[in-house]
């Protein structure tokens, strides 16, 4: 017996670029050790596993190397898969059940809508051990409960951001968040995210984070709506709108490649 797996590229409509996600569409629940050798196997920033049930779908994420609580491009990819695949009408919102509760997305045109919880940081004074994580100065820096966000000179520091992945793997946080006001007319704001100590060196582009940059930018700009680029290699556009303690974040999808998982033993003889 196999199980389908479809690997989507997020917050793009081009192939190569944005964030993959492999999307694993199961017949029965699993248990947790093994949805993380898969991930593991597959070895892309996250891994989604869907689950159908009466009101929508059991779904959970994975890194390399551990569950995740919340993931952006992950639900995303999960959501255009359903649609694609046309397991659940394109004008019904799709329902995620999850370790961060109800999260719902919808379809505008050719943009998805994801409805999550608004996360702003709290202000600190960066640490030392901070400041030699990031290698660059600070302009101001905060905290959420998953992870750092510090904002940089501008956008050219970002995109040529070099930090110690190895100091930042010894920080009490699940990712870093590098942020500045974009340079161009098209975004407000650019970013990266590094999360080194859950098994992503670098995530091309990540929507999780924009729970924390929404409120953060939102409050220095004076806007309730704004695009953000994430000026990684692969690149990733997220529109985010903030409606009071929930942020929309939308973005496109692109599938990439299908696939089946094989996880019926096998034994094999000379």
């Amino acid at each position: 017996m196999t199980i389908p797996i479809v690997v989507v590229d997020a917050f793009t409509e081009q192939l190569f670029k944005g964030s993959p996600a492999a999307v694993c569409l199961l017949d029965r629940p699993r248990p947790p050790y093994w949805l993380q050798e898969v991930a593991r196997q597959i070895n892309l920033p996250e891994t989604a596993f869907l689950l159908s049930e009466q009101n929508g779908y059991y779904l959970r994420w994975f890194t390399p190397i551990q569950e995740m609580e919340l993931s952006g491009h992950a639900t995303l990819a999960s959501a255009h898969l359903l649609w694609e695949r046309r397991l659940i009408p394109c004008d019904r919102e799709a329902r995620f059940f999850t370790r961060s509760g109800l999260l719902t997305a919808v379809q505008h045109g050719d943009l998805i809508q994801l409805d999550f919880p608004v996360e702003p940081p709290r202000t600190l004074t960066p640490t030392p051990d901070l400041e030699r994580a990031v290698g660059v100065p600070i302009i101001n820096a905060g905290k959420n409960r998953h992870d750092y966000l510090v904002e940089v000179t501008d956008e050219r520091t970002v995109r040529d951001l070099k930090p110690d992945l190895v100091a930042l793997g010894h920080l009490d946080c699940r990712g870093l968040i590098v942020t500045s006001r974009a340079e161009s007319e098209r975004y407000d704001y650019v970013s990266r995210y590094f999360a080194p100590q859950i098994g992503i060196p670098e995530n091309p582009a990540t929507g999780s984070a924009h729970c924390c940059l929404a409120p953060y930018w939102g409050k220095i700009l004076w806007k309730s709506a704004m695009i953000g680029y994430q000026a990684s290699g692969r690149g990733g556009i997220v529109r985010v709108e903030l409606a009071g303690m929930r942020v929309k974040i939308s973005g496109k999808a692109v599938t990439i490649q299908r696939s089946k998982l094989d996880h019926a033993p096998r034994i094999f003889s000379s």
